[in-house]
């Protein structure tokens, strides 16, 4: 399933939801309110128990989009982190997230 906004690429929907972000390095061009929307409406359509975000390529994330992981989390979303590359590793831990939020590598082939 390929369906979504501009902000959020959604791979799979349901109580485990898949969310990417287009392969981008870097996520600009939209706020992490415009994801928070979304996420919202996705939450509440789908009943998701977890979200999964699809980090693999990703250099970069802004802190808001960080903020708006741990909000998620905290409202009772679990939230998995797929391929967080090293720079997005290192803030992670630097934060503490890296022990609030779930981290997995997925092989992409």
């Amino acid at each position: 399933m390929s369906k979504g906004s501009k902000a959020l690429e959604i791979y799979e929907a349901g109580e485990l939801t898949v969310i990417g972000f287009y392969g981008r390095q870097i996520l600009e061009g939209f706020t992490p309110l415009d994801c928070r929307n979304e996420l919202e409406t996705i939450i509440r359509d789908h009943d998701c128990r977890t979200l999964a975000f699809d980090l693999t390529g990703m250099k970069l994330l802004p802190s808001g989009m960080l903020g708006l992981f741990a909000s998620v989390k905290k409202a009772g979303v679990d939230v998995l982190l797929y391929n967080p590359g090293r720079e997005v590793t290192e803030v992670l831990e630097v934060t503490k997230l890296d022990s609030m939020l779930d981290l997995f590598d997925v092989d992409t082939d």
